[in-house]
């Protein structure tokens, strides 16, 4: 018989700062170039469900907004970082995002979204929202780093979140952590759901 686990709603920067990071463990994979869309869109849609999130460079000026640079969207072994800085966003890739079939986990997907309908307007289906799920389990919290915290009991490192995400070479540092943004919301949406599952038996 499973045991339901109960999550804390809530954990301070101190408790999470004092947890060990997560890190992506599998392949990460620039696309850079419009002839590699075709095969990452081919292997993510074979996932069933994947992680998502975008980054953005950062302005330092009041007034200044940039468009959004990277589309990470991961599977469990395989982060695919889309440069949409170099390539189109796609058809391929629209149909990734439009596809019911396939499960897109995020955290705060509307920003996410809403950067991407700015480069082409798609009708996204299957996305799932953590910050909207979570409460389900009485967890009160909303960024990625403190449910990963509360859910996983490892902490997401924000060290390359204001880095530039239009560099002409994005550093491993750079990619592991866009790896590790999207890729946690997958692992994170998992354990919520096995938990869920073992407390109905």
């Amino acid at each position: 018989m499973g045991m339901e686990i109960a999550f804390a709603a809530k954990i301070t920067d101190e408790e999470t700062a004092g947890l060990p990071v997560i890190e992506f463990p599998g392949r990460i994979r620039v696309v850079d170039t419009v002839r590699a869309i075709d095969r990452a869109c081919d292997e993510l849609r074979q996932a069933g469900v994947i992680g998502f999130d975008t980054e953005t460079r950062p302005s330092f000026r009041a007034g200044v907004v940039h468009r959004v640079a990277l589309l990470q969207l991961s599977t469990r072994e395989t982060a695919y970082l889309f440069r949409l800085n170099r390539i189109p966003l796609a058809r391929p890739i629209l149909a990734l995002l439009e596809d019911a079939k396939v499960t897109k986990v995020g955290a705060a997907i509307a920003g996410d979204l809403h950067a991407l309908h700015e480069l082409r307007h798609f009708r996204e289906r299957g996305f799932v929202d953590l910050q909207q799920l979570a409460p389900e389990w009485g967890i009160e919290e909303k960024s990625v780093r403190k449910l990963s915290a509360i859910v996983l009991g490892q902490r997401v490192s924000k060290a390359q979140r204001l880095s530039n995400w239009e560099a002409q070479k994005l550093t491993p540092k750079q990619q592991l952590y866009a790896a590790t943004d999207a890729w946690v919301c997958e692992r994170i949406y998992d354990r919520l759901l096995r938990c869920k599952q073992n407390a109905e038996f």
